[in-house]
Formats: structure tokens, sequence, C-alpha cells
């Protein structure tokens, strides 16, 4: 039984039953009743909306059999699940669009998926009128979720589907759609540049729920997501891996640090999902009596820093926390069941001979991997800091990027072991120790080479985080003129009422870190930039440097033995023109 929750609503389906064939993909769902509450009324009603929708798609589809749709729901979360399964039962692919993009970047995103039909949520309209022309003109058909649209271009579709009958559709519709068929695209989160969309089969939709049962989800638990669904986090481990367990989901419009524990008091939630920064933002939310007043057993996600693993759990009282490593289009992924602090998976020999996976040796500054005489890569020992990369085969395939075969191709490494063979490139720096355990340490591009020495970003800003008076903490590479490399800068959130101390943080960073490793600049900013999953912006950042004429937000510099300064232009000048030694 799978139940989403949207607020105070509830939408209960009786049975979801997933069966995946080698030769056709079959999602077999008998629907028997939608129970709806709030605080003024409960009610049964025939769960025919979401038998109508896939009737309704197939007279839109007519012409546009096995075409992709563009996915783009804000606030109705829970018509996206339902209107991708109606999809998949025409044999046709869906994309799902970040609510958050506008104007070209909407534009971009929807031309990566050569979509034919874009659908979107009513809260939505009017953005979609900024590029309705340009839909018109490349001949994209649009569709609104609401009952009525007098704007020429935009079909409604809520009638549509409340006219259609709740008779079954032929088989046949989807007779050619097997396991390895696109089943959606989801774009990558932006933020190494574009977003780019990654092919997701019918096979990898469900694969994420092995790694919930693994984690040790079941049937009667209730999955709490505030993830947007647009995502991997969200979509495909939260609510698809919740389908196939038969939990109950728990579906809320967006992350809310003071309404989540509320949240999962109401709902009785036993499992949360968490990503990036997330698990931090409720660390830092002020302490209650009822903290560790839940029913919160299970913790998974990625991106969970080690001081607030344990400041959590301390907190919050004993909750398992099951951290992963994936990636949206990659083949290869880890979970940390052994529930080290800091670890994000752990290794296991029936998985290593399964996926085929190595650390080797990578060169940060020509930011390519190291090649021995003979031309292959070097596999670095334990302890040693490693690029991972996972072989391309057909139990761990890469299927890469919609229309954009040189991306595609960057993500590929050949004859890495031995010629002829294929690596996916993850772009990410781990280390596994002597138990086997797998912490990660940078994503290539993020960590810089300063005086002959790398710096990964991560392990710096882990430091800094420990400072009383810093709540976040983003450390980066900025370039200076006449030096080799990059130097290094943080940009940092104050606590409520805290201020800067120049002297304490010299303090705390001449301790704890190398000389080479210490941020020369500081800046303060009252909200660090994330993406819609947490996650740090850096390149912006990087960009825009240190000049003070260009940046409104507080800098200083780290004069040297002394402490860090308030940034000035005359400093600034100084270092421009090669006067003042770094």
């Amino acid at each position: 039984m799978v139940k989403l929750i949207r607020y105070t609503h509830a939408v209960q389906l009786s049975q979801f039953k997933k069966k995946i064939q080698t030769d056709t993909f079959k999602l077999i769902r008998q629907y028997d009743h939608v129970i709806l509450k709030n605080e003024r009324y409960s009610a049964r009603l025939k769960l025919s909306s979401l038998k109508q929708t896939p009737k309704a798609f197939c007279s839109i589809y007519t012409a546009y059999q096995r075409q992709r749709s563009g996915l783009w729901l804000h606030s109705r979360r829970n018509s996206a699940a339902g209107i991708w399964l109606a999809l998949s039962k025409l044999g046709c692919t869906a994309s799902f669009l970040n609510v958050n993009i506008r104007s070209k970047s909407l534009l971009h995103c929807f031309s990566c998926c050569e979509a034919k039909v874009l659908i979107a949520g009513a809260d939505l309209q009017g953005a979609i009128e900024e590029v309705l022309p340009t839909l018109k003109q490349q001949g994209i058909r649009v569709f609104i979720l609401r009952e009525h649209c007098h704007v020429d271009g935009i079909e409604s579709l809520s009638d549509k589907i409340q006219m259609e009958s709740d008779e079954p559709l032929s088989r046949q519709l989807r007779a050619s759609i097997n396991i390895k068929s696109p089943a959606v695209y989801i774009y990558t989160s932006g933020t190494t540049g574009l977003p780019k969309a990654a092919v997701i089969n019918h096979e990898r939709v469900w694969m994420p729920a092995f790694a919930l049962t693994f984690a040790g989800v079941r049937s009667d638990d209730i999955v709490y997501i505030y993830l947007p669904l647009y995502h991997t986090a969200g979509f495909l481990m939260g609510l698809c891996g919740a389908i196939e367990r038969g939990s109950t989901v728990v579906l809320r419009s967006k992350f809310s640090a003071s309404n989540f524990w509320n949240d999962c008091r109401k709902y009785n939630v036993t499992v949360i999902q968490y990503i990036g920064e997330v698990m931090r933002y409720l660390c830092n939310t002020p302490k209650r009596d009822n903290d560790k007043d839940h029913k919160v057993r299970l913790a998974i996600g990625n991106g969970i820093r080690e001081d607030t693993w344990v400041e959590f759990l301390e907190r919050f009282g004993n909750i398992c926390i099951r951290e992963c490593y994936g990636a949206t289009e990659g083949n290869v992924g880890f979970i940390n069941y052994g529930g080290k602090v800091g670890a994000m998976g752990r290794e296991h020999f029936l998985y290593k001979m399964a996926c085929k996976y190595a650390l080797i040796r990578f060169d940060t500054e020509k930011e390519e991997p190291v090649r021995d005489s003979r031309g292959f890569c070097i596999e670095v020992p334990r302890g040693e800091t490693g690029l991972l990369v996972a072989k391309i085969g057909k139990r761990t395939p890469f299927s890469g990027y919609a229309k954009d075969k040189q991306q595609t191709d960057k993500k590929k490494l050949r004859d890495v072991f031995e010629k002829g063979d294929m690596y996916f490139n993850s772009g990410d720096l781990l280390k596994i120790d002597d138990e086997g355990f797998i912490f990660f340490q940078d994503r290539i591009g993020d960590t810089f080479r300063w005086k002959g020495e790398n710096v990964a970003t991560t392990e710096v800003a882990d430091h800094l985080l420990t400072v009383d008076f810093i709540e976040e903490a983003n450390v980066y590479g900025v370039k200076v003129p006449g030096h080799e490399g990059r130097i290094g800068m943080a940009a940092l959130k104050l606590k409520e009422n805290m201020d800067f101390d120049g002297k304490a943080f010299y303090q705390h960073v001449k301790n704890y870190l190398p000389s080479y490793a210490r941020p020369r600049f500081v800046r303060i900013q009252d909200a660090l930039v994330v993406t819609s999953t947490f996650k740090q912006m850096k390149a912006k950042l990087a960009e825009e440097g240190f000049n003070p004429a260009l940046i409104k937000d507080p800098l200083f510099y780290l004069e040297d033995n002394k402490g860090y300064i308030p940034m000035t232009q005359e400093i600034f000048n100084c270092i421009e023109q090669g006067r003042l030694r770094l």
C-alpha cells in the first residue's frame, strides 16, 4: 500500500505491484479508492482520475506515440507521480523539469530531451507564457493542469482527464517497451555548468528500491519526502523506492526546518531523507524539550558532515543514519551499512565482483588521471585519495546524456587498466580506509592546487565549521594574477547575533590547517547559495573573486602571521600588481 500525503491530504492506493520481465516492463496497478483528509472533512472517493489519466493521454498522444513529454509541476507533487505513471503506460518518456528555471534555461532543458509536449502545473502558467512564442514556433503542444485555459497556445488538461473513461488501455501501446527503454530524463543539478538530461531506463527507475531494502526500509514504514521530485533523490530513491517497498510516503512541497519535526510527529514518520546541508539546518534550529519526541528510526541520504552526524544523533536521539553515494547518471553506488560516522559506504567483495570499480591516481593540476609508462591508470592503495571510476558493461551500463554526445564522451575513460576497456568517470575523489569504509573527499574542479599542494575544499570547510561563530562555510579556489593554481577563499554565514572575529578565526585555521590550505580571503554572506537539492554553488563565487569594488559583501584578507583584516581596494591593487606576497 502506498499513501501519498500532501500537506493535510492523504491519497491511499490499495496496491502497487511491480513486475519486470526481460522482454517488457509492466507496472500492474489495482486501485480501489482515495481517502482525502483534513481538519474539516473526510471523504471516500473512487480513484477514477488515476485510471482516466492514461486514457486522456492516449487521445492527446495519437500523433506522438512513444514520444517525450516535459513535466513541469510545482505544487502538484502528487500529480507528478500519477502523470509519469500514465505516460509510462503509453510507452512515453517523461522529462522532469526544474520548477525554478525560467526563460532560456527552461528552453535549453526542454530542447535537451527533444520533447513534443509540455505538461505544467497551473501555478507555472506565467512562466510558460514568457516562452510560449518559442514553444509555438517549435511545434510544442502545451497543457496546463486546470479545467479551463483561455490563453492561445495553452490547453487545459484536468477537464480532459475527467471526461475520459477508466477502461484499461491496450498493452500493445507499450509492446515494444522493455527494461532498457528510456523511462524518464532527470537533469543534473548544474553545479558544474548547464544541467544535462541523464537518461534513466525502466531498470534504473527501480534500482534504488534495492538500496532502500539494504538500508532497512520496510513496507510498514512512513517515508517523509520534501526533496524535489525532478531530482534523483526525491523521485527515484524516495518515491519510486517507496512504491516498490510498499511504504507510505509523506510529500511536502519544500523543505522547512521549522516544520520538519512537527510534520514527522503529525504523520508518524519513521524514515526521513536528507541531502546536502539539510541535517545541519535541522541542528541549527532552536533547541526544544521535545526534540527526541518522534518515531523516526532511519535517515537515508548523502552529504552529511561528520560533526553534524554526531550532533544530530546527540540532539534528536537514536536514529540509524544510512549515508549513501551515487550519481544520477552513474553506474556505481555505495551505502554505509556499517554505521561508521563520516563514511558514505563500505566495500563488499560481492558488490565489487558485480561492479568493477577502482580509485585511480589523479592529477588535480592537469585535471586528468595519472598514467604509468604503459599508458594505463594507476590504482591507489588504501588510505590514499583517488578518482572513482567504474567499468561500463552490460551489468553496469552508462546511458549518458540526451542529445549531448560531447558531455557523454567526457564521462568515459578509455584504456584504464587494459587496452580497449571503458570506465565511467564519476568526477569524485574518494578514499578507502583499512576497514573498507569509503569517504568522500571532494569533487574534481572543487579541489584546487596552491603552492604545489592539493587543497580539498570539503576538508577545509569541515574544519571551519567547528568555529563557534560560523554556521555555514563554502570553500573554493580563486585565481590570482601572476600565480599558478588557485588560492583559498571561504564564503561564510555567521550564526545569529554573532560577529566575525578575524583574530580568533586566524588562530583556528593556524592550529588546524597547513599554511597552503588556509583561506586567504573570507567573504561574509547573509545566506550561502545552494541548488534545489542543497548542494553548495562554487563556480559563481570563484568567478567573482575578491575585488571589493565588485563585491558588496564584507571581505577579509589574511595578513601574514597577524590575522584577518578588512579587505581594501589598496590591498587588492597591491595583489593585482604583484607587490604583495601571497
